[in-house]
């Protein structure tokens, strides 16, 4: 029999790997339960990490100790930084990975981890006492007693794939759905629907004529995700784009009658901003073609990915399709797309902690909440992982504001807004993304992992370091002078106003187009300078010109921060009969009666609350 756990945590993908990291880093013992071994941190879709704001996401788990960021690096067959042109909150780190490289990464990470214990089992019911967790029950009968349980199951419960008018069972290509578990959540009272993804199909590389499409380079000069010793790419692999045309197009629509998606099989909503390629074409018909990224999954095999085709359509129509591409005219198919629908539980049933309302120690993480994305999961997981095993050591929580991290604005988004489609994470969803950048990810979330103990004191060192070389930079910026005739021979150059006077390189910094390359153009000295910092830490210089040309808005941002938190200092009482405040709107009454929301910055988010609710509560907590 199976010892008691401090926290079980049920399923290996994303979000079940960092959970159970992060708990057994924390000292918990822990049991990953998984339905396959083989499969632990397998990557469903697409064989890439980070993007537009997920890779933010992926440097603030890094910054806090989890794993996601580390075994990205050390997977990683091409490195990109993306929205270079943009400001730098914009900078959105992505990497193309080894499919079978990630996986093995992970599992490595947690085999090393003595506090993880595993066990190859579907997980089909709950044990729970009263309004308490006190285990699980497993498909061949096994009943393992935990204190904490962080249910992480993607799309499993109850995963219907559909392909064409085919339907089967099954949480993923060639794995069974797991059941059991959203029936016994329903009797317990929880609100339970239905979500839709998709996935496109996987090719034969060998059969692709690559000089049809435009070849896609990583970085010259590739960065990384991990703020730790990681190394970077020394080579890289190509991605390619190619486009679909009206051919094309016209094949896809020969299948729309026996699509899942126009022919009423699915019901449940979809990624809006994934959709599948016979969404594409339905939906924007003006358009002649729709962009398709050829991905490798990996350095040693020739599996093709190809971003952008996602589709449920018939596997016929999808080869016929494919082949009126421009270089996949003699392509050959591993496997065809799909769509899959899936149980998953309305978040707002959640706490902050991702502790749910009903059943104290219980914690959902990942696709069950609603969201899409390895990225999202992961953070998900990573932060269910802490608390789970923080409230089993009698800890205070562990929670992140809005302007502490995108996961902190995930986490709010998620359990005060809901959502009744996959979520995804977006920079426009961020209010404070100028403080949320992913260069500072480690500045702000590093001495807080610190705190609860789960970064190293390493890790806190190169901060410190970071910090202290940033502001020795800026100070010799801010005190180096340079003459007119240094630097309007560069200014010119760089088509900026000259000067008349004397100034400080600190004030020129602050011009759209001048870098810190120019800097040291005009001052010997401070590149010198410059160089034995960089020695200490490479991102000094990067941080030091972001700090001195965004310091303005950098500011304001800081400032709004702070006049907000203080909404969040103010508690509601979790007893507060909304009904009795007369002058509540009765749209504020049936939304704050139903969510329960703990400060008056949370009840000020909520959808539908006005600035007069928020000013009645105010004035009734006696603020």
């Amino acid at each position: 029999m199976l010892k008691e756990y401090d926290v079980i945590v049920v399923g290996g993908g994303h979000a079940g790997c960092e959970a159970a990291n992060a708990a057994a880093k924390l000292g918990g013992s822990v049991l990953l339960i998984t339905m396959n071994m083989n499969t632990i941190a397998q990557m469903s879709c697409n064989p890439a990490m980070g993007g537009v704001a997920k890779g933010q996401i992926i440097r603030e788990i890094d910054a806090l100790g989890g794993g996601s960021g580390i075994v990205s690096d050390k997977s990683a067959i091409q490195f990109r930084m993306l929205n270079r042109s943009k400001g730098p909150a914009m900078w959105s780190p992505r990497t193309q990975n080894d499919r079978m490289k990630f996986a093995e990464e992970w599992r490595m990470m947690l085999e090393q981890n003595m506090g993880v214990d595993f066990w190859q089992d579907m997980c089909n019911g709950l044990l729970v006492e009263g309004n308490k967790i006190v285990g699980v029950k497993t498909a061949i009968g096994v009943e393992i007693k935990a204190k904490s349980v962080v249910l992480t199951n993607g799309t499993f419960l109850n995963g219907l794939i559909h392909l064409g008018e085919k339907q089967f069972g099954g949480g993923r290509a060639g794995e069974k759905a797991a059941t059991g578990i959203t029936e016994e959540l329903a009797a317990l009272g929880f609100e339970t629907g239905r979500m839709k993804t998709g996935t496109p199909p996987r090719v034969d590389g060998r059969s692709l004529d690559y000089s049809k499409m435009e070849e896609q380079f990583g970085d010259e000069n590739p960065s990384k995700f991990s703020f730790s010793d990681t190394a970077p790419l020394t080579k890289q692999r190509s991605c390619f784009i190619t486009y679909t045309n009206n051919e094309t197009h016209e094949l896809l629509k020969t299948g729309f009658d026996r699509s899942p998606m126009f022919n009423g099989s699915i019901k449940s909503s979809g990624p809006r901003y994934c959709p599948s390629i016979e969404d594409k074409i339905n939906r924007f018909a003006d358009r002649e073609r729709h962009q398709l990224f050829v991905e490798p999954e990996g350095w040693n095999t020739v599996e093709i990915y190809v971003n952008g085709f996602s589709t449920s359509l018939p596997e016929e129509v999808q080869y016929a399709a494919m082949k009126s591409v421009p270089g996949f005219e003699n392509v050959k198919m591993f496997r065809p797309g799909y769509a899959i629908e899936y149980d998953y539980f309305p978040p707002t049933q959640l706490k902050h902690t991702l502790e749910t309302k009903l059943v104290e120690g219980l914690y959902f993480a990942g696709q069950i909440n609603g969201t899409t994305g390895y990225e999202e999961a992961a953070c998900q997981g990573l932060m269910a992982g802490i608390n789970a095993v923080r409230k089993v050591q009698e800890k205070e929580p562990f929670i992140l504001s809005r302007s502490d991290a995108y996961i902190g604005v995930l986490i709010d988004d998620l359990i005060t807004k809901g959502t009744k489609e996959p979520y995804r994470m977006f920079t426009s969803r961020a209010e404070y993304r100028i403080l949320l950048r992913q260069d500072n990810a480690d500045i702000r979330l590093t001495p807080i992992g610190h705190a609860i103990g789960l970064t190293s004191d390493e890790a806190l060192k190169r901060v410190e370091q970071k910090n202290a070389g940033t502001s020795q930079l800026k100070k010799i910026l801010e005190k180096e002078g340079v003459v007119p005739e240094v630097a309007n021979k560069i200014l010119i150059e760089k088509e900026s106003a000259p000067v008349t006077q004397q100034v400080k390189l600190s004030s020129l910094i602050t011009r759209p187009n001048i870098s810190m390359d120019d800097m040291f153009r005009m001052s010997e000295k401070v590149k010198a300078q410059a160089e034995e910092l960089v020695a200490i830490h490479q991102d000094i210089v990067v941080q030091t010109e972001i700090q001195l040309k965004y310091d303005g808005y950098i500011s304001r941002e800081e400032d709004v921060a702070k006049k907000m938190s203080r909404l969040e200092e103010v508690k509601i009482p979790s007893d507060l009969d909304y009904f009795r405040l007369a002058s509540l709107s009765s749209e504020a009454k049936e939304k704050l009666s139903a969510l329960k929301p703990v400060t008056i910055g949370q009840a000020s988010r909520v959808s539908g609350i006005s600035p007069s609710d928020v000013s009645v509560l105010l004035i009734f907590l006696g603020r």
